[in-house]
């Protein structure tokens, strides 16, 4: 028979080992399988540098549009391309076309091509070129690090800005130096880091109203980047520090429509956003996208939009300064089936208007811009 102080001390030593098997749990990364070095902003920078060329139009059109916003510039930016970027040699042929059409109509737009490389979703789904490059859920992101900023070179070479949907915080570090605008979408507007993330980037920031409708929200943004901030982020070297930021006063508000609301491009949902806009003592100017619920996600009724903004303009109205459309060199919209060949310039995420669709708007635009500075 055991001793009462036999037991006693089995008892603590049974405790210790168990004290110590709770001390040992493996307590971090439980659901990470596996993980990648991701290419430092500083190596990709110089492995891709930004080009004299870049530089300068990337300068002037980010002052352009400041001054567009601020009421500075009479002309009405324009902000066209695909939905999606998933093939950079079509997208590249898409920037050419689109030149001749920007310099076409350089005294009254200023236009910009929509080169989105990451795409949000409301549940899954292919997330965009650098996400997963080969369209195969491999997740090569370096490789579509490379290939989003090649192509912006690329298209900033050609004369052409560029604008981009920041989604990852991460990701402006490696391509903001070629990117001339900035939109910050509807599911994110809301986002604390996100704003934070506006209020310190180079060039004019876009805020969409939230998927319901909800433009309350892209205003807060608004008034929340134009603040200075403190939050930890990373370095183009890759280091993690703490930023502290200016505040950017080139934020403004983009309507889209929602799923509560329907579309908000009519000059009463104009006036509205611009009234809260005004009690805060912003700009009261708003770019209106015509895709998304403002065109009931129909690609074909983006003209819709487009009319009415034409029709606000041409009467006069300073307060819509800018316009999206979601365009590619072929109408429509495919299901990529990996392994197969897919229709060249046609999109894999939202339905987009052609390109031979795009420049009538692009006209229209510019003689509403000739109309209004007339009067």
């Amino acid at each position: 028979m055991h001793t009462d102080r036999q037991c006693g001390s089995w008892l603590s030593r049974a405790n210790a080992c168990a004290i110590l098997v709770r001390m040992l749990q493996r307590t971090d990364d439980l659901r990470i399988t596996e993980t990648r070095p991701l290419i430092p902003p500083a190596i990709l920078i110089e492995e891709i540098p930004v080009s004299e060329t870049a530089s300068n139009v990337i300068a002037e059109t980010r002052r352009a549009v400041a001054d567009v916003i601020a009421g500075r510039d009479p002309r009405f930016v324009v902000i066209a391309g695909p939905c999606s970027i998933h093939d950079p040699k079509a997208a590249l042929e898409y920037a050419t076309r689109l030149k001749a059409m920007a310099v076409r109509y350089a005294g009254q737009l200023i236009v910009l091509m929509r080169s989105y490389f990451e795409k949000p979703r409301t549940s899954v789904g292919w997330k965009g070129l650098i996400n997963d490059p080969d369209l195969d859920e491999s997740f090569h992101i370096n490789k579509g690090l490379r290939l989003a900023r090649r192509l912006l070179l690329d298209v900033n070479n050609l004369g052409l800005p560029t604008a981009s949907e920041f989604l990852d915080v991460q990701i402006p570090q490696h391509i903001a130096d070629l990117t001339s605008w900035v939109a910050i979408g509807a599911r994110t507007t809301e986002s604390q880091v996100h704003r934070e993330l506006a209020s310190g980037l180079s060039m004019p920031v876009g805020f969409k109203n939230s998927t319901d409708g909800n433009t309350q929200t892209a205003v807060d943004a608004v008034l929340a980047s134009r603040s200075p901030h403190w939050f930890p982020s990373v370095t183009k070297q890759g280091v993690s520090a703490i930023f502290h930021t200016t505040g950017n006063e080139s934020c403004h508000v983009i309507l889209r429509g929602g799923s509560r609301t329907g579309p908000n491009f009519e000059a009463h949902h104009v006036a509205d956003v611009c009234q809260r806009l005004a009690k805060h003592r912003l700009p009261e100017t708003v770019m209106i996208d015509c895709s998304h619920a403002n065109s009931h996600k129909d690609h074909t009724k983006q003209q819709i939009a487009a009319a009415s903004i034409c029709e606000q303009v041409a009467a006069g109205s300073w307060q819509v300064f800018g316009a999206m459309l979601e365009s590619n060199l072929v109408e429509g919209r495919q299901d990529y089936v990996p392994g197969t060949q897919a229709v060249y310039g046609q999109s894999i995420t939202d339905a987009c208007i052609s390109i031979e669709q795009t420049e009538p708007l692009l006209e229209r635009f510019a003689e509403a811009q000739q109309k209004r500075g007339r009067r």
